[in-house]
């Protein structure tokens, strides 16, 4: 994909994976909408990129949890850059740990880290077949290609958003859509950080032992290169492919490991 004078949506976008990837595009050319709960740091990421480029970038306040919000949040973004071309569902949540988490919590991560990506598509998908073409990215996680140990919501939502990537790209792929998913591992954001909001708890020692924690802006340059070959899966982190071959060559070896790797990181 060329990113020349896209209109580009990314949700998720005021701070960490969201922001970099906004920032990555809108410098490769992109016009870009920053969506993001009120009250967050949308309107300064906005400021900064229009401070490069006049009138190339709009915060727009967006609640994805919600039918609606999503349905607001691109009226908002169609006023704006006419049509969307490109929409990276970013936003995500890691809420909840095992069985004992709550039925709201189990619905939260639910509604943002998968509903949210079917109820943009359902919106988008007629305009961008119409056209031949179009572009739907999301943000799910190693935990989505694995498991996330620690966090049932986690691994089980990340796991959706990855099938649903998979379901459009099986079935609109050879109607001009284009559909990327990125799975990091570690990246050091708010959700790493228990103090400043982060949902893992104790796994996120699991988190740092898998591998390096990479910085946001890392994962955003190999984000901007898949997306510019458009390819459909995104590992920041190479050997995550690696683990996703052992699993599927050796399933039991694989979660005896994961067992071990638990027991050692967690105490347990």
């Amino acid at each position: 994909m060329n990113f020349a004078d896209r209109g580009v949506v990314v949700t998720g976008a005021a701070r960490g994976i969201g922001a970099a990837i906004a920032q990555a595009l809108h410098q490769a050319g992109a016009r870009v909408v920053i969506a993001d709960l009120p009250g967050s740091r949308a309107s300064e990421v906005a400021a900064s990129l229009n401070a490069t480029r006049s009138g190339s970038a709009w915060a727009v306040e967006a609640d994805v949890s919600s039918y609606q919000g999503n349905h607001d949040l691109i009226d908002a973004a169609e006023e704006h850059l006419g049509q969307v071309e490109l929409f990276f569902a970013n936003a995500g949540v890691g809420l909840g740990t095992d069985l004992s988490t709550s039925e709201q919590d189990w619905d939260t991560a639910f509604a943002i880290n998968v509903h949210a990506h079917r109820w943009v598509a359902a919106r988008l998908l007629p305009g961008w077949l119409e056209r031949g073409e179009g572009y739907f990215a999301s943000t799910a996680s190693a935990a989505g290609l694995l498991s996330q140990i620690g966090s049932a919501p986690y691994s089980v939502t990340k796991h959706a958003a990855v099938a649903f990537a998979e379901w459009l790209s099986i079935t609109y792929g050879d109607q001009g859509l284009r559909v990327s998913c990125l799975c990091p591992q570690g990246v050091n954001t708010a959700m790493l950080t228990p103090n400043d909001g982060g949902g893992f708890g104790a796994a996120t020692d699991v988190v740092r032992a898998a591998g390096r924690v990479l910085e946001p802006d890392e994962v955003a340059a190999t984000v901007l290169d898949a997306l510019g070959d458009e390819r459909f899966l995104i590992l920041p982190h190479p050997e995550v492919h690696d683990y996703v071959v052992r699993r599927a060559t050796d399933h039991d070896r694989w979660l005896a490991g994961m067992r071990k790797l638990q027991a050692r990181v967690m105490g347990r």
